[in-house]
C-alpha cells in the first residue's frame, strides 16, 4: 500500500511536468497522511487541471461516514468488479504527484523489533505520477468534498524487499492515456496498471523518526464547499 509519500518539488518543477493551466503556489510537503489535502490533476475536456481533494475516498452512494472505511488506497487487479471504484476507473481517473513514497520493513525481532522507514523515488530525481482516483462526494444535507486514493499494484523487485505492493506509477507519455476518460472505457488505462521497471527507482533509508506529517494552515474552503461537508470528512485545509 501507500500510506505516506512526499511532495518537495517546486511549484514551477510540478507544473513543468504535469502541464496544467493554473499556477497554484505550495510549500514542499515531506510526509503527506491520510485525510490531509493533497494536490491532483485531471482531464476537464481536453484540459489539464490541478485540484486540491482529501486524501480519502468517498464513493457517491455512501449514506453515512461514520460508518465507511477510510480508502487511501484501491488494488487495481479488483477496480472493475468492486462498486465503490466501478464508476471512478472509468470516469475519473487522475494523477497524484509526489516525489517519493515511504514503505516500511520490520527489522529485528522481540522487543528490539523495530519499523524501519524507505523513501522511495525516481533515480532521476524528477517528480513522479501516481495513478489515483478522484470523486466528489455529496452528503444527505447536500455538502461536497472532493477525495481521491492512490492505486497499487504488485510490487516490483526492488519494493518487495519491503513490501508487496507499490502504487501504480504513471510515465509523462501516458498521462494522456491514463486521464482520458471520455471514452468510459477503462480498458486501454487498465494495461498501464502494473509495477514499473526496477530501473526507474531507487531506495532510501530514512531515520525512524520520520518527521510529522505537516497539516497545512486551514483556510476558509471554496464557496460551493457547504458546512455540511464537514460531517462527511475532516476538514481539508489548503496547499496554498
Amino acid at each position: 500500500m501507500c500510506g505516506r509519500f512526499a511532495l518537495t518539488a517546486s511549484p514551477a518543477q510540478v507544473r513543468a511536468l504535469f502541464r496544467y493551466e493554473e499556477q497554484p503556489n505550495f510549500p514542499p510537503r515531506t510526509n503527506v497522511s491520510p485525510t490531509e489535502p493533497i494536490a491532483i490533476v485531471t482531464d476537464e475536456r481536453g484540459r489539464r487541471a490541478f485540484k486540491l481533494v482529501r486524501w480519502g475516498f468517498i464513493p457517491t452512494w455512501v449514506k453515512d461516514t461514520r460508518e465507511f472505511p477510510l480508502l487511501i488506497n484501491a488494488r487495481c487487479e479488483t477496480l472493475a468488479d468492486k462498486p465503490a471504484f466501478r464508476n471512478a476507473v472509468r470516469r475519473r481517473r487522475c494523477l497524484v504527484p509526489a516525489d517519493g513514497f515511504y514503505e516500511w520493513r520490520r527489522e529485528g525481532e522481540g522487543k528490539t523489533a523495530r519499523k524501519q522507514p524507505y523513501l522511495i523515488r525516481r533515480r532521476d530525481g524528477q517528480p513522479m505520477a501516481l495513478a489515483g482516483l478522484w470523486e466528489t462526494y455529496v452528503s444527505p444535507d447536500g455538502g461536497e468534498i472532493d477525495t481521491a486514493l492512490i492505486v497499487t499494484t504488485q510490487a516490483n523487485g526492488l519494493v518487495a524487499a519491503v513490501h508487496d505492493r507499490m502504487p501504480v506509477i504513471i510515465e509523462p507519455e501516458q498521462f494522456d492515456l491514463w486521464l482520458d476518460c471520455a471514452g468510459e472505457d477503462p480498458r486501454m488505462a487498465a494495461a498501464l496498471m502494473r509495477p514499473c521497471p526496477d530501473e526507474i527507482l531507487e531506495m532510501e533509508a530514512c531515520d525512524p523518526r520520520l518527521p510529522r506529517p505537516e497539516r497545512p494552515a486551514a483556510r476558509p474552503a471554496p464557496a460551493r464547499k457547504t458546512a455540511a461537508a464537514s460531517s462527511a470528512a475532516p476538514a481539508q485545509g489548503s496547499l496554498f
